[in-house]
């Protein structure tokens, strides 16, 4: 490791960041910062790579992370820990995650970001980032749980072929970004939410991602199941996070797997 090159933002940010990077760990380049994450066991660890070998997504989907161009961040949650509904508060990580990076790019950046289950951060029809959260809990235990998040902050930090689908904080913007404000304010909202969780405030979770993801609601979406794919209208997100959707008369509980989003 080399010296950390976000001290200085993050010293600014202290006050603000409660149990999060009192460990923190900065690479140069690194496989996979959820792997490195993974194998550590303190609560609010955090790991930083300006470039990943091996980043990936969900669904074993390779995340592009070129040097210098993205912020490609692990941090370390035992969600088990709370006060109230422990296995609730295990099931929301990932939509808290997602509530708190949106509101923390916006308070970087003032850019608006919206919110795609599960794992999402789009701005309008363009994907900016994502969420990998992963158990390093044994069989039969829930344990520590490594959210990992990639933010695209230069055009850079995708594909070209990718362009049309994708953007990246300076692309919206027009100017440039700095990574280690983004990354500051992208942890202290972390930090914030991750209180509601382990305090059992999940409504408070619920509703930020509701209206982070209105514009989600009544969308097409399709899925494959045992019986082949099949389709239905988005009503929203349970008390659990899993996506409601509507097919025929029935309403059916999505709670893992690739969902195709029709009209996006």
């Amino acid at each position: 490791m080399r010296s950390n090159p976000f001290d200085d933002a993050l010293t600014r940010v202290r006050p603000r960041l409660g149990r999060l990077a009192t460990s923190f760990h900065f690479f140069p380049s690194i496989g996979s910062t959820n792997d490195y994450a993974l194998s550590l066991v303190t609560e609010g660890a955090v790991v930083v790579a300006d470039a990943q070998t091996a980043g990936r997504g969900r669904r074993g989907h390779t995340w592009f992370s070129p040097p210098g161009s993205g912020l490609y961040v692990s941090v370390v949650l035992t969600p088990a820990r709370a006060r109230i509904d422990a296995r609730r508060a295990t099931s929301l990580v990932t939509i808290m995650a997602g509530v708190a990076l949106a509101e923390g790019i916006g308070q970087a950046t003032g850019l608006e970001v919206s919110l795609k289950w599960p794992n999402d951060l789009f701005v309008a029809r363009r994907k900016l980032g994502g969420i990998l959260a992963e158990s390093s809990g044994t069989a039969g235990s829930i344990g520590a749980v490594t959210v990992g998040y990639g933010i695209n902050v230069s055009a850079t930090a995708f594909p070209r072929e990718l362009s049309d689908r994708a953007t990246s904080l300076e692309s919206e913007l027009g100017r440039e970004v700095d990574r280690s404000h983004v990354l500051a304010e992208t942890l202290a909202a972390l930090a914030e939410r991750y209180d509601d969780l382990l305090a059992g405030r999940f409504d408070a979770i619920l509703d930020g991602w509701r209206e982070k993801a209105a514009a989600l609601r009544g969308a097409f979406v399709s899925w494959t199941t045992a019986d082949g794919v099949v389709s239905g209208q988005t009503v929203g997100i349970d008390l659990d996070g899993a996506l409601l959707v509507r097919r025929g008369d029935a309403i059916e509980r999505i709670v893992a797997g690739e969902v195709n989003w029709m009209d996006r």
